[in-house]
């Protein structure tokens, strides 16, 4: 499996990360990875395309779901019949929004030993025979840049505050209910609101405890997610509201 991995993603990758160094003019690191980003996510378009519209569907039903489990509250055979219905009506399936995120896992993996690797000081191992070996990698990026240097909080702090943008970008916000359970929904409201919190944090202090480049890696990427976000959720505004749960 290790060597699957290695000859079917993390060789290909690190290869294409060479080659845009090779012709990026001065062999600028940060120009080489911000470029292979935008590769790597025209390639894994349609399944990142896939995950946002099913977490946006899921967030268009959440007061539909809310409103079922109040009504059905104690009632778990009846509210998973209920909900299974409401998918149905509304075909939404929750469980492909684990298909996405799974497959694009590899890659993130891949890339991450890319940049560790190519930032390692030392000869450049595992070319293709028809890629030209630049030597050691110049980790100075943009004339000032140390992408090999851990502890960048600057990028570290962008990478987080993408993060948290992103993750505002796909909430909506949940009329307020009344009745029983009332008090359950405003609990795992809550959770879910300091989980936009406690995300961009965790990825803040990851991203300084690893080399620049990686975080610069993530920040770019989560800046094109977020404007792949804007442009597939700004005509939603014109769909038409879930059906009620009352009719379902």
């Amino acid at each position: 499996m290790g060597q699957l991995f290695h000859t079917v993603l993390y060789q290909p990758i690190f290869n294409l990360l060479v080659i845009l160094y090779n012709l990026v003019p001065g062999h600028d690191l940060g120009v080489s990875i911000l470029l292979l980003t935008v590769l790597l996510k025209v390639l894994l378009y349609p399944i990142a395309a896939r995950s946002i519209r099913i977490q946006h569907q899921m967030q268009r039903l959440q007061p539909q779901i809310s409103a079922l489990q109040q009504k059905f509250k104690g009632q778990k055979e009846q509210l998973s019949r209920e909900l299974m219905e409401l998918y149905k009506k509304e075909k939404v399936n929750p469980f492909s929004s684990c298909l996405p995120l799974l497959i694009q896992l590899p890659f993130l993996i891949a890339v991450y030993r890319v940049f560790i690797d190519g930032l390692k000081p030392g000869p450049v191992e595992g070319l293709y025979s028809f890629v030209t070996n630049p030597g050691p990698l110049n980790p100075v990026a943009f004339g000032f840049l140390d992408l090999a240097d851990a502890r960048n909080w600057v990028l570290a702090i962008l990478a987080g505050g993408a993060q948290y943008w992103q993750a505002k970008m796909l909430q909506t916000k949940k009329p307020p209910v009344h009745g029983a359970g009332t008090k359950d929904e405003d609990m795992a409201a809550a959770m879910s609101k300091q989980m936009v919190y406690m995300m961009p944090v965790m990825t803040v202090f990851i991203s300084a405890s690893l080399p620049a480049g990686l975080a610069l890696y993530w920040l770019a990427t989560t800046l094109l997610s977020v404007a792949q976000q804007h442009l597939m959720l700004r005509p939603k505004s014109a769909l038409p509201p879930a059906t009620p749960a009352s009719q379902v």
